[in-house]
């Protein structure tokens, strides 16, 4: 109205901001630093160096031994431990650093991200530059975070009782728990980017978002697969030792138990699931024929061959860390194709509305 002005109305309306670029920035640091952590996770378990620290000190845990006789401590309480006793028992304080250290640098890497998650939110929440949609997600990223090092100790704790190794239960759930958090991580960057690319494409959502769950099935046989050993049961490719369907895929009671704790059906599950999933991300490419399905079909042929490379190889070390790190990608690349088949939303997620 003509005398707003005279009332100090404002018009039009409330002013908005976005959230600056430095907060994606942030993110994507974050994600970056949880998929190293992953591929971290699987050089640690690769390498049998998970059980190599048997405290648990948060804090303190920081601090590595800084002299031989703490170096010998701490290889005492390793030696008491079931890996040490059945496994490692002739260990000296040079065999037991190399795999110590892993184990070490992959716990501080995870309090690096801690911080690395904290500490930047509470800047910019302080200095207003989060939205109020924005806010609840990155405190419950930063929740989950914290979850996952407790589960991670949950899972070194199940091989400290009276085995020599780590629940592959526990395992799995530690791997998809991260893969979950980095996914988490990838989405909320995606939501804060640039938004020109999106399309309502409702066909190529609902594909890519069963492909996304079916990821994480063929990852949950893969955990198990690895926390079993199970890669090095058939090393024979397309076969397993010779065989369409290999011996002693039921040889457990009751049957439906070899699911999850047979080898060889494990192996078996996983194998045919893969190729299925390979498959579906092809289709999804070809049909939906644009760049992000093309980068997911290309990727999804690319963890094939370094899946078909890691059996092949005995599950050589290199190859089998590069094997967890591609599915990963793929899940990445699948998760920017579910973006980008989505409309634009009519309030940003990255939107500060009435300052």
């Amino acid at each position: 109205m003509p005398d707003d002005a005279a009332f100090q109305f404002p018009h039009g309306p409330p002013a908005m901001k976005t959230v600056p670029a430095t907060v994606r920035a942030w993110l994507i640091l974050v994600a970056a630093m949880i998929f190293v952590m992953i591929v971290l996770g699987a050089l640690t378990r690769l390498t049998e160096s998970g059980l190599s620290m048997v405290e648990w000190k948060p804090v303190t845990g920081v601090i590595p031994p800084l002299t031989e006789q703490a170096w010998q401590e701490e290889l005492q309480k390793y030696l008491s431990s079931p890996q040490g006793r059945l496994v490692n028992r002739d260990f000296t304080v040079p065999e037991f650093k190399q795999i110590f250290w892993l184990e070490f640098f992959h716990r501080l890497w995870g309090r690096l991200i801690g911080l690395v998650m904290a500490l930047p939110l509470a800047w910019f929440w302080i200095r207003g530059q989060l939205s109020p949609a924005l806010k609840p997600r990155l405190v419950a990223l930063l929740v989950l975070g914290g979850l996952q090092g407790v589960l991670g100790w949950a899972m070194v704790a199940s091989g400290l009782v009276d085995r020599p190794s780590v629940s592959h239960y526990r395992l799995a759930a530690h791997l998809l728990a991260a893969v979950a958090l980095y996914a988490y991580t990838v989405w909320l960057i995606l939501e804060l980017g640039p938004q020109t690319a999106r399309r309502d494409d409702p066909g190529t959502r609902r594909k890519a978002s069963a492909l996304i769950g079916f990821v994480f099935v063929v990852m949950t046989f893969g955990a198990l697969m690895a926390g079993l050993r199970a890669g090095l049961a058939h090393n024979t490719f397309p076969t397993m030792s010779g065989y369409w369907i290999p011996p002693g895929m039921f040889d457990l009671s009751p049957w439906w138990i070899n699911i999850f704790e047979n080898g060889t059906t494990i192996q078996f599950i996983h194998r045919w699931l893969a190729k299925l999933l390979v498959l579906g991300v092809l289709v999804l490419a070809w049909r939906s024929r644009r760049p992000e399905g093309y980068a997911a079909g290309g990727m999804a042929l690319v963890q094939l061959c370094l899946g078909i490379a890691t059996i092949l190889s005995g599950v050589e070390i290199a190859l089998a860390s590069a094997h967890q790190a591609g599915a990963v990608l793929l899940l990445t690349t699948l998760l920017v194709v579910r973006h980008r088949a989505i409309p634009s939303r009519a309030q940003p997620l990255s939107a500060i509305v009435g300052r």
